[in-house]
């Protein structure tokens, strides 16, 4: 039997200018990427409720809330009020719980803890390391807690899941044990600041979706220093203007905020550094900082120029937090993050509605009102991500490259051809693919049996930098229908430099949103 083929042509040839990039092998098994399709048919909105004062409003029913996507009211389909910890019934028999919460039942929390490495400093890394771990008491029957760490190379799993406050303990101090990069930063890494922290940014964005699966309330603690500000990125005199910083820092922290808003994640950025001089006013006109009254002054900046780049940085942890409904840990609330944490998401009110999918990769701004009550406080996280399957898979190539694992079955047979040399240290290298037909769907059309299959792939180098190639469509066509054990061939090329890299491809079949992945090396050593 001759298995049918097919040569793709400069749809998938691109230059992937990588360097060389070590095996990372890593002892604990990562948890794996969700392979099933992300079916947001519930959007969940965590919605805090207080007063002027800053207390606690409880006892809300679904009538005082009106919601609104894109500036139209859209109806509640589900409610449930958390009350230190556990779900109250509604009093109102025509809106259901929230799926997944029992009435009367506990409701823990999933702390999510990304430790970025590459730009912390180790003794304010560690500072705050010691402290959540002295505030695991804080920490509910219900609650579990998740550790990874980012090192600007690879995504490390520390401890998955788990309640038991001795695995806890023993997790953040693996994390203390790991080297951090900080210090070579200041000397010498400043230069593209903004790429590494694209680089970290990435990393947290497959963090979130790696771990998108978890019960209950879903809170990422972020232990970052050093992420790029407006002022990194945009210039001197438009990095104040209110349009210009929002613009910029969207641009930039978008793919960890819509991680985090597709599935449901609040951030509670961490300001490792600490509180380095006296509080000054915010710059004017950057936004509201949705915050309890504690953080007042606390979340403020410097208002003498020399102090600008910690009130960047601190734009930075605020817009984080605004956009995902959580707060900015900011100064001295750096030293008891998860306290607050906890504190912040021990009680508030779960909306849910169902929305219209047309998966179109765009974004849909919530707004939460109480029509009833105008001296009460709002906070909630700001869109949702109608996210269309292409960007999906794409994501989960990503992760999988990222965090290890697959991102579907690992099915597909990718092999390399000798390379030919395509300029100064470049290399094009032929790939054959090959697809088992029994392994995706195919169609009787037009006389033919068909099916229009994407190719991705996405290589990596060993300082974490990343290059993917646009997808390709792969248009199956044999005259036949296939049998057991017929294979289809497809070619490509990719331009790299002439080292060894990492890689990731799949095959993604439309017809039953399955995927073939294979994963290896390309390049000589």
């Amino acid at each position: 039997m001759h298995p049918n083929a097919q040569r793709l042509s400069g749809a998938a040839a691109v230059a992937c200018l990588l360097a060389a990039l070590p095996a990372a092998a890593q002892e604990t098994p990562l948890p794996d990427l969700f392979s099933e399709v992300i079916d947001v048919r519930v959007v969940n909105v965590e919605v805090v409720v207080t007063d002027r004062e800053g207390n606690r409003v409880r006892g809300l029913q679904p009538g005082d809330f009106e919601l609104r996507v894109d500036r139209s009211p859209v109806p509640i389909d589900y409610f449930t009020e958390i009350d230190e910890g556990r779900a109250l019934a509604s009093t109102d028999d025509r809106i259901g719980n929230v799926p997944s919460v029992t009435a009367d039942g506990p409701v823990g929390t999933s702390y999510l803890v990304f430790i970025d490495d590459l730009f912390a400093i180790k003794q304010r890394r560690d500072r705050v390391l010691n402290r959540l771990g002295e505030d695991l008491t804080r920490l509910g029957p219900a609650d579990r807690v998740a550790v990874v760490a980012h090192n600007g190379r690879e995504l490390a799993l520390i401890t998955d899941w788990t309640g038991d406050r001795a695995d806890i303990e023993t997790a953040l101090l693996e994390a203390r044990n790991r080297k951090t990069h900080g210090l070579e930063f200041i000397h010498g890494m400043g230069s593209d600041r903004g790429d590494k922290t694209r680089r970290s940014v990435l990393a947290a964005a497959g963090a979130v979706r790696s771990f998108a699966n978890a019960p209950g309330r879903k809170v990422m603690l972020l232990l970052i220093e050093g992420w790029a500000t407006v002022g990194d990125t945009w210039s001197f005199r438009s990095a104040y203007a209110a349009a210009s910083a929002g613009a910029t820092l969207d641009r930039l922290y978008s793919p960890l905020v819509n991680a985090a808003n597709l599935v449901g994640y609040s951030l509670y950025p961490i300001d490792l550094p600490g509180f380095q001089g006296p509080p000054g006013p915010p710059i004017a006109g950057f936004g509201t900082v949705h915050a309890a009254p504690a953080f007042t002054g606390a979340v403020g900046g410097y208002a003498s120029w020399w102090g600008m780049p910690e009130r960047r940085f601190h734009n930075v942890l605020q817009f984080l937090a605004h956009e995902t409904g959580g707060l900015p840990m900011i100064n001295s609330f750096s030293k008891k993050a998860l306290a607050e944490t906890a504190e912040d998401t021990r009680s508030y009110y779960w909306l849910g509605f169902e929305p219209p999918r047309n998966e179109d990769d765009r974004l849909h701004d919530i707004e939460v009102r109480l029509p009833g009550h105008p001296d009460l406080r709002v906070r909630t996280r700001e869109h949702y991500l109608d996210m269309s399957r292409a960007t999906e898979v794409s994501m989960l190539v990503e992760g999988a490259l990222l965090l290890g694992g697959s991102p579907g079955s690992e099915s597909l047979d990718v092999s390399f051809g000798e390379p030919r040399k395509a300029g100064f240290r470049r290399l094009d290298v032929p790939i054959k693919v090959t697809v088992r037909l029994d392994d995706v769907e195919l169609l009787p059309v037009d006389g033919q049996w068909a099916n229009d299959l994407e190719f991705r792939i996405r290589l990596m180098n060993k300082w974490g930098d990343q290059a993917a190639p646009p997808a390709a469509k792969v248009q199956v066509r044999i005259p036949n229908e296939p049998m057991p054990g017929d294979l289809y061939v497809f070619e490509t090329d990719l331009t790299i430099r002439k080292r060894e890299h990492r890689f990731v491809a799949a095959v993604y079949d439309p017809l039953t949103g399955d995927m073939l992945s294979a994963r290896g090396t390309v390049g000589p050593n």
